[in-house]
């Protein structure tokens, strides 16, 4: 198994980027935040899969954070990413520093116009256009072809669609299914962040996207009802603080008044200061 090779700076990770175009390698790419979990290692194997190469960024990116968010104790454990990366035959890991990401007096920035502010955008100003312009700086150093995202973070992975398409950038963007624990919670570094009783009931959220099916299955069509039955399940639960329910076209996550189509349901939920989100297809077998 050749040994993981461990980059920190930018200008060499755009170095063995041009070795691998180079040599005719494609390459799949998996952007992280670090405190890797089981979802993020099926992304790592899928690319692994798919690709001649593998690539993975470790960086916990200060711009996606916004005032009061939890960008401080967000989980950290670099050297364990590293070991969880090498089982699973990652040829790189890219930990940069901030300052290998934002240059002095840095004040360039990439936004994605109306989906930033939808849904998650609406309670994270700001967010998205951290996460943009993180991602257009990793595109840009490590020249993935195909590069892979969770399904959990649907929003995320629509507005890097959209950015790749907008800014002419030679890559796939790849969803893959959300990993669930066994008792239905969608995986997450932040669950690590909830006290035992507040795991117990984040099961809501899964619940309330089956709740939502389960109805639409016996005839509910519309979708303020459905929503509806969505709050009620998660709010049933003392410690949970909904954040929002919604269905909205998976498109361009416009909310619908009937289920009628393909939509996407989802939920954000606060327990305590740990935010948790989730979601699911309605209309159709849901994806992941």
């Amino acid at each position: 198994m050749p040994e993981l090779r461990v980059i920190e700076v930018a200008r060499e990770m755009r170095e063995a980027s041009r070795e691998l175009a180079r040599a005719g390698r494609s390459v799949g790419f998996v952007p992280t935040l670090g405190a890797l979990h089981e979802g993020h290692l099926s992304l790592v194997r899928r690319a692994r899969a798919e690709n001649d190469a593998v690539v993975a960024s470790i960086y916990v990116n200060p711009t996606q954070f916004g005032e009061g968010e939890d960008f401080e104790r967000y989980p950290r454990s670099l050297e364990k990413d590293l070991d969880l990366l090498r089982g699973e035959d990652a040829d790189i890991a890219f930990c940069p520093a901030n300052a290998e990401m934002y240059p002095p007096n840095h004040s360039t920035f990439v936004e994605v116009g109306y989906l930033s502010n939808k849904l998650c955008g609406l309670s994270r100003p700001g967010h998205f256009r951290g996460v943009a312009t993180v991602c257009a700086k990793l595109f840009h150093l490590v020249r993935p072809t195909r590069a892979y995202f969770g399904r959990k973070d649907a929003q995320q992975a629509l507005l890097l669609r959209r950015m790749v398409r907008d800014l002419l950038l030679d890559l796939e963007i790849v969803v893959c299914p959300i990993v669930r624990e066994a008792d239905g919670l969608a995986i997450s570094s932040r669950n690590a962040n909830l006290s035992p009783e507040e795991r117990a009931q984040a099961t809501c959220l899964s619940c309330a996207l089956e709740a939502a099916r389960e109805a639409l299955a016996a005839g509910e069509t519309d979708a303020m009802q459905l929503i509806e039955i969505m709050a009620q399940r998660v709010i049933s639960e003392p410690a949970a603080e909904l954040d929002y329910a919604a269905i909205v076209d998976p498109e361009d996550l416009e909310d619908v008044r009937e289920v009628d189509r393909e939509c996407l349901a989802a939920l954000a939920v606060w327990f305590g200061s740990t935010r948790l989100i989730d979601n699911a297809t309605l209309g159709r077998a849901e994806k992941g």
